[in-house]
């Protein structure tokens, strides 16, 4: 693996903004959904190769870069993304 995308210090900082994650359903929940860290990995990545959403490793990151931009996507509609800047 190469360098941490998101060491253990910023993901402290992130963690207690996002906001948090609905219950799953009882009857068919459907698949798991991928770590909120695994997500800001893969937005990370997009920011700094300059690549697009397709092209994020998934075995690297840990989730697709479909997962990474929907989560970004929700994470902005909450209002986080704003905070971080």
């Amino acid at each position: 693996m190469t360098v941490e995308l998101v060491p253990d210090d910023l993901w402290e900082r992130v963690a207690p903004l996002l906001p948090a994650r609905p219950p799953r359903r009882r009857r068919y929940p459907g698949r798991l959904p991928a770590d909120d860290r695994a997500a800001l990995r893969g937005i990370v990545y997009v920011l700094c190769k300059s690549v697009s959403w397709r092209d994020v490793p998934a075995e690297q990151v840990g989730c697709s870069g479909v997962t990474a931009w929907r989560r970004l996507r929700d994470w902005t509609e909450a209002g986080v993304w704003p905070q971080l800047h």
